[in-house]
C-alpha cells in the first residue's frame, strides 16, 4: 500500500511537471529568439536615417561599422542615376531573397550558414535599399540551456519532494495497518496479550479500537470457559469421593483392584483438568528434541489394564510391535488417553467376545498405531470423525476420535478409519517424527498419504489371534 501510494504520487507529479515544464521551455526558447531579432531590428533601424540623408560609400561604411558589430551588418543600395548597385559589408543572404524583400517592401528573415539574417527594406528617393543584419545561432539560443536546466532542476526537486511527502503519508497510513495485521496474526497464534496501538488515520484508529476490544472479549470468554471447566470438574469430586470409598470396600481380587486403579486414575485426570483450567496452560502434544514418550511402553501398560476386562468378557486380543522402544513426539498422558478412548470404543460399541488388536509400526519418518477389532465396523467413517456426532450408535459422541485426531495432527500426522483384517473397524493413527505436515489432506477421517517404505508390507498382512 505504501509503495502503491508513492508510485501514484510519482506518476501524478511527473505528469504535472511535464505538462508545465515543456510549454514553459518552449516559451523560453521563443522569447530568446524574439530578443535576438528585436536587437537586429534596432540595429537595422539605426542605419535607416543615414540612408535617407546620403548614399556616399565612405559615409555609409562608417555608419555600418558603428551600427553592426563583428561585420554582422550589410547594406544593399539599388542602382540609380547611372550609378551601379552598391553592396556594403559582408553579404550572407542570397540575391533572390534580397530582391524579394525589395519588391515586397517588408522585412523578412532567412536562414544562412551559422544562423539567420534579418532583411529590413528602407525606402529611398532612388529606390529601396535593404539592410541585412546577421543573427548568429548562439545569440538566438543564448540563455535557453540555462533556463531549461533550471526548469529541469525545479521539476526534479518537485518530484523528489512529492515522493518524500507521499512516503511519509504512506508510512503514517501503512504502519498502523501493518501493526493491525501483526496483532491479528499474534492473536491467531494464541498470543492473547496481543494489542494494537490506537493511532494513525481515523479509520485505522477505529479499527485498532475494535480489534483491542475484540481481543479483550476473547480473553474474557476464554477465562470464563476455563472457570466453567474448572467448576464443572470440581463438581465431580464429590461423586468420585463416594466412588473411591465404595471401591475401597470391595475387598481383594483383580476386579476390585482394577476398579480402585480406575478411580484413582479418574481422580488424577480431574485434578489435571482443574489445574490446567486454573493456570490457563493447556496440555498439548510435546515437540522438540528429547520430548515425547515411548509408544511401545504406553501400549503395553494400557493393554495390561484393558486385558483384565477383556478376559472377563471373553475377548481375544493381541499386541504387536512393542518389543523395542518406539519414541514419538507426544506427551505420555495424551497418548494413554487416546489409546483408552479407542479401546474404550471397542468395549463400548462391540459385543462381548469380539476380538481386538493393537499394532505399532515404526518407520523411518513416522510411527503408526493400529487399533482394530472384529466387530460390525463403522458405516460412515467421515461422520464418526465429526466432533459431537460419533458413529451414530447410542452413547457415541465422536469426542474420543476427535481427541485422537488432534493428537496426531499436533505432530503433523493424521487419522484414518477403515476396515481391519479382523473384519471390523481399523483406526490408523499416523504420528509424524520429523514435524512435516501431511502432503495432502482430504476428508476428515479419510486421509490418504505416503507410507514409509518399511511399513507398506505389514499394513494389511493378516495375523492370527491367540
Amino acid at each position: 500500500m505504501r509503495w502503491a501510494l508513492v508510485k501514484v504520487c510519482l506518476a501524478v507529479t511527473t505528469m504535472v511537471v511535464v505538462a508545465f515544464a515543456v510549454p514553459l521551455g518552449l516559451v523560453v526558447k521563443e522569447m530568446a529568439r524574439d530578443r535576438a531579432f528585436s536587437n537586429a531590428e534596432r540595429e537595422a533601424a539605426a542605419v535607416a536615417p543615414a540612408l535617407s540623408i546620403t548614399t556616399d560609400r565612405d559615409k555609409l561604411e562608417r555608419v555600418v561599422a558603428s551600427a553592426g558589430a563583428d561585420s554582422g551588418m550589410a547594406v544593399h543600395l539599388p542602382a540609380a542615376d547611372g550609378r551601379a548597385a552598391l553592396d556594403l559589408g559582408r553579404q550572407r543572404a542570397a540575391h533572390r531573397d534580397i530582391e524579394a524583400v525589395r519588391k515586397m517592401g517588408r522585412a523578412s528573415t532567412t536562414s544562412v550558414s551559422g544562423g539567420s539574417t534579418l532583411l529590413q527594406p528602407v525606402a529611398l528617393s532612388s529606390g529601396t535599399a535593404v539592410v541585412e543584419v546577421y543573427v548568429p545561432e548562439s545569440e538566438v539560443s543564448n540563455g535557453v540551456g540555462t533556463a531549461w536546466a533550471v526548469l529541469a532542476g525545479v521539476g526534479l526537486a518537485l518530484i523528489v519532494g512529492s515522493v518524500a511527502v507521499a512516503d511519509r503519508l504512506g508510512v503514517r497510513m501503512v504502519r498502523p495497518a501493518q501493526r493491525l495485521v501483526e496483532g491479528a496474526h499474534e492473536l491467531g497464534e494464541g498470543k492473547l496479550g496481543a494489542r494494537v496501538p490506537e493511532e494513525g488515520p481515523t479509520e485505522l484508529r477505529l479499527a485498532a479500537v475494535a480489534f483491542n476490544s475484540m481481543a479483550d472479549q476473547v480473553v474474557q470468554l476464554l477465562a470464563n470457559e476455563r472457570e466453567l471447566a474448572a467448576d464443572l470438574s470440581h463438581r465431580l469430586r464429590t461423586p468420585l469421593t463416594v466412588l473411591r470409598l465404595n471401591a475401597a470396600s470391595l475387598g481383594g481380587g483383580p476386579a476390585a483392584e482394577q476398579t480402585r486403579t480406575a478411580v484413582a486414575q479418574l481422580e488424577r485426570e480431574v485434578d489435571t483438568i482443574i489445574r490446567t483450567a486454573r493456570e490457563a496452560k493447556p496440555q498439548t502434544a510435546a515437540a522438540g528434541p528429547g520430548a515425547g514418550c515411548d509408544a511401545a511402553e504406553v501400549v503395553r501398560e494400557r493393554m495390561e489394564f484393558w486385558s483384565a476386562l477383556a478376559e472377563d468378557e471373553g475377548r481375544k486380543w493381541r499386541v504387536a510391535g512393542v518389543e523395542r522402544p518406539v519414541r514419538i513426539p507426544v506427551v505420555r498422558a495424551d497418548l494413554a488417553a487416546a489409546l483408552d478412548a479407542l479401546l474404550g470404543n471397542v468395549f463400548r460399541h462391540t459385543a462381548e467376545g469380539t476380538a481386538f488388536a493393537v499394532d505399532v509400526h515404526n518407520g523411518e519418518d513416522a510411527v503408526i498405531v493400529l487399533v482394530s477389532d472384529a466387530g460390525a465396523g463403522i458405516p460412515d467413517p467421515e461422520a464418526a470423525m465429526a466432533r459431537g456426532r460419533g458413529s451414530g450408535s447410542a452413547g457415541s459422541t465422536g469426542l474420543g476420535l476427535d481427541i485422537v485426531r488432534r493428537l496426531a495432527e499436533a505432530t503433523g500426522g493424521d487419522v484414518r478409519i477403515g476396515s481391519s483384517v479382523l473384519g471390523g473397524t481399523e483406526v490408523r493413527i499416523w504420528f509424524q517424527l520429523d514435524g512435516r505436515g501431511p502432503e495432502g489432506r482430504g476428508r476428515r477421517g479419510a486421509v490418504r498419504r505416503r507410507r514409509p517404505r518399511k511399513l507398506v508390507s505389514t499394513f494389511n498382512r493378516p495375523r492370527s489371534l491367540p
